[in-house]
């Protein structure tokens, strides 16, 4: 699903800025740094947000790598 419309990120895009081996965001706005966008409107932070909090970042951290 695209969650960025301006940058055009999807769901998939976020969580791999998000993966402990891809990426290493911990915010809403390191996740466009890590993809070499930048925030445009800001609509998508809050859907941002959430897949970070499904996938585990809680308080702004990113998840720990689990072996």
């Amino acid at each position: 699903m695209i969650v960025c419309s301006c940058n055009v990120l999807t769901d998939h895009d976020v969580r791999s800025a998000l993966h402990p081996d891809g990426g290493k965001a911990s915010s809403a706005g390191e996740v466009h740094r890590c993809l070499g966008c930048s925030r445009k409107c800001g609509r998508c932070m809050h859907t941002i947000r959430k897949i970070m909090t499904d996938a585990g970042c809680a308080a702004g951290h990113a998840p720990a790598h689990v072996s």
